[in-house]
């Protein structure tokens, strides 16, 4: 599958910002069924890149001159293998057994998890793991916030697919399994605009390789999903994260556009595609 992305971020502020610094993690890699044909990123200012400890590609946007807005942008072209993803590396999967502030439990989530304990942990138990967690927890957006935790979802059983992700990776790790947050794109043409454009879902160590459980949509990840970046939890996975000084109010719009084209791109199908986005994205400005 050949998917399209177009994601800008808007952030306006009410005064004059005297400094931000924004960790964009924004740029797939080719690998584990996928392959970036085209990416690029549209930033106010040059950013330096590097691979942070969970081996993303971070770029770090520094604006030291007074600002009132930034406008990030994202777009690429990549292709998406059909089949449940499988990988074998990333290193010891051991520190993912680590829980952290958003994937603390509670002793509900405890009584919760225990019902799926397994001498030996399989798939089995975890895909049933995975499935009562979306019984147990309402999709409903605007009950959580960004940094709500785990236990906090499920004390509302409520919540979207960041929070489905933290309850079943804070249950994977108490069950001694190793679990990391996985965020992304897929493509939903049934829903919306914009509805689960971005996404998150869970990569667990089992049987000496990462599977996928994408626990809102009950299956592996696919040729439909779009991995960006990987960690503990949402804060070192998320796509756009930021410090500030001054500004007064913020005011955050984000739109995002994953789209499905026909197979078999040449170079120059590639760069049309490309300026077709761009053309698009000026006239909704």
């Amino acid at each position: 599958m050949i998917l399209t992305v177009n994601h800008e971020t808007v952030y306006r502020y009410d005064a004059a910002v005297a400094h931000s610094t924004q960790y964009l993690r924004l740029t797939p890699q080719s690998g584990d069924g996928q392959k970036v044909l085209e990416w690029k990123l549209e930033l106010p200012y040059p950013a330096t890149s590097a691979e942070d400890s969970f081996g993303n590609i971070l770029h770090v946007l520094t604006l030291d001159m007074p600002h009132s807005e930034i406008r990030i942008r994202a777009t690429g072209i990549v292709e998406t293998d059909a089949g449940e993803r499988m990988s074998f590396g990333g290193g010891d999967p051991r520190p993912y057994l680590r829980q952290t502030r958003l994937t603390a439990m509670s002793p509900a989530m405890m009584e919760f998890a225990e019902k799926f304990r397994q001498p030996v942990m399989n798939l089995q138990a975890l895909d049933a793991l995975a499935h009562a967690v979306l019984a147990y927890l309402v999709f409903e957006p605007g009950i959580t916030q960004a940094d709500s935790t785990a236990a906090e979802a499920f004390a509302q059983a409520r919540g979207v697919c960041q929070d489905h992700t933290h309850v079943f990776l804070a249950c994977c790790r108490y069950l001694g399994v190793p679990a990391r947050y996985v965020s992304g794109y897929v493509y939903s043409p049934g829903h919306v605009q914009d509805h689960l454009a971005t996404h998150a879902w869970a990569e667990v160590w089992i049987e000496d390789r990462w599977w996928n459980f994408d626990v809102v949509n009950r299956c592996r990840a696919g040729s439909s999903h779009l991995k960006l970046a990987v960690g503990m939890d949402y804060m070192d996975a998320c796509p756009v994260r930021g410090v500030r000084r001054g500004g007064g109010g913020e005011l955050m719009h984000a739109q995002v556009q994953v789209m499905q084209e026909q197979s078999g791109m040449t170079a120059e199908d590639v760069e049309f595609f490309v300026q077709q986005q761009k053309q698009q994205q000026q006239q909704q400005q």
